[in-house]
């Protein structure tokens, strides 16, 4: 994560916080196994580096693949950069290694808990230079501060 010396980056921070929500989950079924009815659905970019899918697997899923955690998977190892776990595909039980950084949604239905994430490479992404521009067209009125309690499930 890097830093300038006029600006943090929000988003980068965001993002680096809610991957440790998908950690800390993957971690504790690594050693625990899966609660209940709780189960994972992790989509991620099959063509970014560090990811090591079959290559039957990588023609069949070019760019996204999602795979769903639940009955059929063993091997879930969990380190600080990536996931691995062994998922059957035809019969064949084969390795799946994902980094972090290549997820693009993760969900957990059970609990009615899902995050998406946005690519670091988006096409999207603002540059600092326009966020200042706009900063400075809008007089730099302050920010609305919005509670979040509303967002919360109310029992």
């Amino acid at each position: 994560m890097e830093y300038s010396a006029d600006t943090l980056d929000y988003d980068v921070l965001i993002n680096k916080n809610l991957l440790g929500v998908i950690k800390d989950a993957l971690k504790y079924v690594s050693t625990r196994g899966l609660p209940g009815e709780n189960h994972f659905y992790i989509t991620f970019k099959t063509n970014m580096a560090g990811v090591k899918v079959p290559d039957m697997l990588k023609i069949q899923y070019p760019e996204n693949m999602t795979i769903v955690l639940q009955h059929q998977f063993s091997a879930l190892k969990v380190d600080d950069e990536k996931f691995s776990v062994v998922l059957v595909f035809g019969g064949v039980p084969h390795t799946l290694v994902v980094p972090f950084d290549a997820i693009t949604y993760f969900a957990d239905p059970a609990a009615k808990f899902g995050l998406s994430f946005e690519s670091a490479n988006s096409a999207s992404r603002l540059e600092d230079a326009d966020i200042k521009d706009t900063a400075a067209t809008q007089n730099a009125q302050p920010a609305e501060v919005i509670s979040i309690d509303s967002f919360r499930n109310k029992k």
